[in-house]
């Protein structure tokens, strides 16, 4: 559940920096792909320390 939320947050967030940056929508689906991928990643390892610390 919390890679899920991270992703979306990484989506959202990634769009939201280059649309501000006034990038095309081509830019905008770049970031908001990056951020992504980035944020499941670390929402994935935190997913595994809290399954392993609790």
């Amino acid at each position: 559940m919390i890679v899920y939320v991270a992703m979306t947050l990484g989506a959202l967030t990634g769009g939201w920096r280059a649309w501000r940056m006034k990038g095309n929508r081509l830019d905008v689906a770049q970031y908001a792909g990056v951020y992504l991928i980035l944020f499941g990643i670390l929402g994935m390892f935190l997913t595994i320390v809290l399954d392993r610390v609790l």
